[in-house]
């Protein structure tokens, strides 16, 4: 198990690979790897589930298959909310923002990822966004400041978003050589960026220093 330790959380990691079978034992559902990642809070009382994502960039060499969409994405605005809050989306992707509330809307992001602004729009339209390339782009309403959202764009299948206990799980991870990224709601980039890790999976597991 290894620790990453910053502010109000500690990061736990494990690594679980699959073990040598004999011919009297029931071999495994899923023959590869997965990681285990837990996000704890070092603040007593803490309940609220952190808005996170972890995901393993293949390094040259690594064969994955790629990250395709599998369906329309859409960021609501209902309730002077965004719904989801946070969605992970591959590299190519629309996203379509519906007002479903009765006054308008002007949804923007101005910070890393993508950065555009769509304007006022009135309730029931829907604008939409392509999301080119990787990034994390935090997602606003000029009108309502307490509105919200973040949208992971990635070209890897191989991520994980933190459930409501804080743990994500990678599954199904192909042999190879791997850089794991960390996104972790309120934790600056630069500390963020100094917690990638390279991995080698295969039946066994190796880790090598950044």
């Amino acid at each position: 198990m290894e620790r990453w330790a910053f502010n109000r959380w500690v990061l736990c990691g494990v690594l679980i690979a699959p073990g040598f079978i004999s011919a009297q034992e029931r071999p495994p559902e899923n023959p590869l790897p997965e990681l285990r990642l837990r996000i704890i809070s070092s603040l007593p009382g803490h309940h609220r589930a952190v808005p996170a994502v972890a995901w393993l960039e293949p390094l040259p060499g690594t064969q994955v298959d790629p990250f395709v969409p599998q369906r329309n994405y859409t960021l609501l605005q209902k309730n002077r909310t965004f719904i989801p809050h946070l969605q992970v989306i591959p590299v190519g992707s629309s996203v379509q923002f519906p007002n479903s509330d009765p006054f308008y809307h002007n949804v923007f992001s101005l910070f890393e990822g993508k950065r555009f602004d769509l304007g006022l729009y009135e309730a029931g339209s829907s604008k939409s966004v392509t999301f080119p390339r990787e990034g994390v782009s935090y997602i606003f309403c000029n009108i309502h400041p307490e509105m919200s959202a973040v949208v992971v764009t990635l070209s890897t299948p191989l991520y994980a978003i933190a459930g409501a206990n804080d743990s994500l799980v990678l599954r199904a991870i192909p042999s190879g050589d791997y850089m794991l990224h960390l996104w972790i709601e309120g934790v600056p980039k630069g500390f963020l960026d100094g917690l990638a890790a390279r991995y080698i999976f295969s039946l066994t597991i190796s880790t090598l220093e950044p």
